[in-house]
């Protein structure tokens, strides 16, 4: 039997190969003929500024973006001149978990590429075994009613394997692939971005709380020493018992309050620590009152939010991924070409298996190809076809819809720090104007002109003008944070801080 194996593998060698070389050729002419559709980046209304940025900043020359998402924003935070806050953003980048997971993400994006790409490769096994058959005898060039007895087989082979790239079915899954692991990237950047705005944005929060524990420790006391005056004047009989009342229910009430900053803070503090990859037990932020931010951070030309916003090449690598599944549903209609082969040897005993003789090779049918058309399936490639071209469709929608949003987020960031600008000087104006209010309501109490209801409602003016101006500051804080993030972490060519490093070395450390 090995004999008559040898002799029609010899018989049909120069066949088989040239065979396979035609089916070679044939697969590298077909490989050029992708039907995936060019990419192009759908064409989104762009200002030539941003309406709040005023008149001081020069509109520019519009450019189509060129995504820069990847590119190193620094240590944006540095603007703000705090020792803290710089080593708050850099423990809650050593340890945050969802920033983790966002690298994990990345990870399994990049191993599934890895992947896709190793179908440009053969597939090449090797196998051992035995096999039990009964070959036919037409196989064998033998009569029609030859007896072929069964036989076992023993093999040990190499099989090689490949799918040539056919209007581009591997082609296109390799480029959805890699734009899904562009996308993955993305979204980990804007992970990390959300991250470092929020760890600041809380951080500033903190403190302006401080700041109100520090009013109210001052006003307290404040309510103290007047409880003590008027008790004494009561002791005296030079006030009634209603004017000790009121100054007992201002300091109670007064007492209420800060409790309920203190509510707050505690809050504000866990809410951190969760950030920064801690336990709430195991992070304690001691009190730090807020000082007034003056940072000012230049908007830049819109054309270049496209740029560097992670979520809006987040949506655009989306599309791209969408338009490359739309090839690959398109390849299902073509043919499909798979070339197989073996190489090795085989024998009816174990003991003649490795001999020279024993030698064999097996090509797929058709000389060396298995070329497949399909006909009919009940209309499945067709409605995948059109769920791709859907999906196209709705990733283009959701990246206008995107490109939108950043616009709008900029443009309100810009409008709250243009109006803090003019409530704040409101507020600073109120505050004194209390406490000038307050000085005289004591000074004319104190000469008997008027009742101490008088003196409780200016102290009270004070607080609260005072407790206003210091969320003011917090909010001025906070929305520097917001249009910094809303400008994807950084502006124009300014650069804040020593640049952060890569992405793909962040990823590769989480």
């Amino acid at each position: 039997m090995n004999n008559r194996y040898a002799t029609v593998g010899g018989a049909n060698k120069g066949l088989g190969l040239r065979a396979v070389a035609g089916g070679v050729l044939l697969a590298l002419f077909m490989t050029a003929c992708s039907v995936e559709p060019t990419y192009q980046r759908p064409q989104v209304d762009v200002p030539a500024a941003f309406k709040e940025a005023g008149p001081a900043a020069a509109p520019g020359a519009w450019k189509p973006a060129q995504p820069s998402d990847a590119e190193p924003r620094g240590q944006w935070w540095t603007i703000f001149g705090d020792a803290t806050l710089n080593q708050l953003e850099d423990e809650a980048l050593a340890a945050n978990q969802d920033l983790k997971a966002a690298a994990a993400r990345v990870r399994q994006s990049r191993a599934a590429l890895a992947a896709a790409r190793s179908a440009w490769f053969p597939e090449i096994d090797a196998g051992f075994g035995p096999t039990r058959e009964h070959p036919s005898p037409a196989s064998q060039f033998l009569p029609q009613n030859t007896n072929m007895p069964t036989a076992t087989l023993w093999r040990a082979q190499t099989t090689v394997s490949y799918e040539a790239d056919l209007f581009g079915r591997v082609g296109s899954n390799v480029s959805a692939a890699r734009a899904d692991s562009q996308q993955s990237e993305a979204l980990y950047r804007s992970v990390q971005l959300a991250l470092q705005a929020d760890v600041a944005s809380n951080y500033f929060q903190l403190r302006e709380l401080d700041t109100e524990r520090d009013l109210y420790s001052k006003t307290i006391a404040l309510r103290e020493e007047g409880v003590k005056l008027t008790q004494h004047r009561f002791d005296e009989g030079e006030v009634s018992e209603l004017d000790l009342s009121q100054a007992k229910n201002e300091l109670a009430t007064t007492r209420a309050e800060a409790v309920g900053v203190e509510r707050q803070r505690a809050a504000a503090e866990h809410s951190l620590a969760i950030l920064l990859g801690k336990t709430p037990a195991a992070f304690s932020f001691a009190q730090q009152p807020l000082v007034p931010v003056t940072a000012r951070v230049p908007p830049g030309l819109p054309s270049a939010l496209l740029e560097r916003r992670p979520d809006i090449a987040a949506a655009e690598r989306a599309m791209a991924a969408a338009n490359a599944r739309v090839g690959l549903a398109k390849s299902a209609f073509f043919p499909k070409l798979d070339i197989t082969g073996a190489f090795g040897y085989e024998s009816a005993t174990l003991g003649d298996l490795f001999m020279w003789s024993s030698r064999s090779f097996l090509l797929g049918p058709f000389a060396g190809t298995a070329l497949t058309l399909p006909l009919f399936d009940g209309g499945r490639r067709k409605a995948q076809l059109a769920q791709a071209r859907a999906q196209y469709d709705e990733d283009v929608a959701n990246y206008r819809s995107q490109v939108l949003t950043a616009f709008r987020e900029v443009e309100d960031s810009l409008a709250d720090l243009r109006l803090l600008d003019d409530q704040i000087r409101a507020q600073n104006d109120a505050v004194a104007a209390a406490q000038r209010a307050e000085h005289l309501s004591q000074t004319q109490y104190r000469e008997g002109q008027v009742n101490y209801l008088d003196v409780l409602d200016s102290e009270r003016s004070v607080l609260t003008a005072q407790r206003q101006a210091s969320q003011l500051a917090g909010a001025q804080a906070v929305s520097t944070v917001t249009l910094i993030r809303a400008l994807g972490g950084g502006w124009g060519d300014v650069s804040a801080g020593a640049a952060s490093a890569t992405s793909t070395q962040q990823v590769a450390k989480q």
